[in-house]
């Protein structure tokens, strides 16, 4: 590890308080770095800090100040602790919460099921909040050499005469600084969130072809449920007032510290739409035990929601020095939501292909290493995906989570655990097991989709 800079965004690792940017010492203009990263949400401080590592000069901007609110389930699966182990985080330390596996409810079944034991991943979840959640990663990415701008907001790509990005433009939320600041390096990374703001200033829309689902937390004090060792999951909600299958699953994720995450993520349903997640949250809870303690009185906060852009929605992932990673390239899972494992993986192997790229000097073999940063995600999770779209819009969207935990999958281990690594994307390369070599033989049997190119009817929503 490189020695840490005296720059703004250095960590004091014994108080871990950071030391912010001064404002009034911003440059104006200039190559002020190797990359920029935009967003120190998972993928951006995930990203940043492998750049770090790697001895790249990185800039990471954030436009919030940390602690800060985000809507998310807070669970983590063993393929999240992976990467969480790869950036140095010490998940045993206080305000972690283990997790043995899940717990699936549908209907009058109720099954456990273990995370595997592979030799790739941990076979352990976590849960954290993320109100300190992308804090500790920001300051594991200021400790490995990142300079951290906080309650900076990117306003817009800064681009050469030939349309290629080399730089962004931000705004702070400091009085000091009037205007925008030019913030410029040779390689920009979007870690922007789902709002996309950079890749849709280059004209890189969603694909129309691909599902967007919503989901929706709150949190409650409940003591029984807080030290859970399952993450749990809820199958056969609906929709308010005796309506069809909710095409998505409710959670209730322990915290550890008293509470609990409680939340629903859906897809819209093929004839009936949005659900209203508020209304379906409501009339679940009044089902759970009193005991639990999800009721109005024991609420903290409001319901606050979000959009998930799910299976690679938006193309190419890679264009004129600019490489999307989580979801502002529509990184979301669509088996089953989750997005925090697949944003620091992309993170990581954005920095591998930018750090890479920066081996060389400016022209087309700098280029063609930053194209291979598509390929590869589309090696990794391609034909994953493509599977996983397909599930998405033939069944979930249609009839939720109902068709495939029937009581003959719940009745049957050994399908379970086929279905929750499928969900989760648990497998061994290569394969240990049967389920592994099942899992991996349907993947290879998928066509590959071709990085880059829109896939979907038009129109389609």
């Amino acid at each position: 590890m490189r020695e840490l800079p005296t720059t703004p965004g250095t960590t004091d690792t014994n108080t871990d308080t950071h030391t912010e940017a001064d404002p009034r010492e911003v440059p104006r203009t200039g190559e002020d770095a190797q990359v920029i990263v935009v967003g120190a949400g998972p993928a951006g401080s995930s990203a940043a800090y492998h750049l770090a590592r790697a001895g790249v000069d990185v800039i990471l901007l954030e436009k919030a100040r940390f602690p800060r609110e985000k809507v998310c389930g807070d669970g983590l699966t063993p393929r999240a602790v992976h990467q969480l182990i790869r950036m140095g985080v010490d998940v045993s330390a206080p305000g972690w919460t283990r997790s043995r596996g899940m717990r699936w409810v549908a209907g009058k079944h109720r099954v456990h099921i273990e995370w595997p034991a592979l030799g790739r991943y941990p076979d352990f979840g976590l849960s954290r909040s993320r109100h300190d959640f992308d804090d500790i990663l920001a300051r594991h990415a200021v400790a490995a050499g990142a300079r951290l701008y906080s309650g900076w907001k990117a306003e817009r790509p800064l681009t050469d005469r030939a349309g290629r990005v080399t730089g962004v433009a931000a705004s702070s939320d400091s009085p000091d600084v009037p205007g925008t600041v030019d913030f410029r390096a040779p390689v920009v990374v979007a870690a922007d969130g789902a709002s996309a703001r950079l890749a849709l200033a280059l004209g890189l829309e969603r694909d129309p072809g691909r599902q967007i689902a919503t989901a929706a937390r709150r949190y409650y004090r409940s003591p029984e449920r807080s030290r859970e060792e399952y993450l749990e999951l809820w199958a056969d909600l609906r929709f308010p007032d005796g309506g069809p299958y909710l095409p998505g699953y409710g959670w209730i994720f322990p915290m550890g510290d008293g509470r609990v995450n409680v939340g629903l993520g859906a897809l819209p349903h093929r004839r009936h739409g949005k659900a209203d997640l508020r209304a379906t949250l409501d009339q679940w809870l009044a089902r759970t035990p009193r005991e639990w303690g999800l009721r109005e009185e024991n609420a903290e906060g409001p319901v606050r929601s979000a959009a998930l852009p799910l299976g690679f929605n938006r193309h190419p992932l890679y264009a004129r020095g600019l490489l999307l990673v989580g979801d502002s390239g529509g990184m979301v899972s669509p088996w089953n939501g989750e997005g925090i494992a697949q944003a620091m993986e992309a993170g990581e192997v954005a920095a591998e292909s930018a750090a890479l790229a920066l081996a060389h000097p400016e022209g087309p073999r700098r280029e063609q290493v930053l194209r291979g940063y598509p390929v590869e995600m589309n090696r990794r999770w391609g034909r994953y995906y493509r599977l996983g779209n397909t599930a998405a819009d033939l069944v979930f969207s249609r009839a939720g989570f109902q068709p495939v935990l029937n009581r003959y999958v719940m009745g049957s281990p050994f399908l379970l655990d086929l279905l929750a690594r499928l969900l989760t994307d648990l497998t061994d390369k290569p394969s240990r097991d049967v389920a592994d070599h099942v899992l991996n033989t349907a993947f290879r049997l998928v066509p590959a989709p071709r990085p880059g190119r829109r896939r979907g009817r038009p129109g389609k929503r």
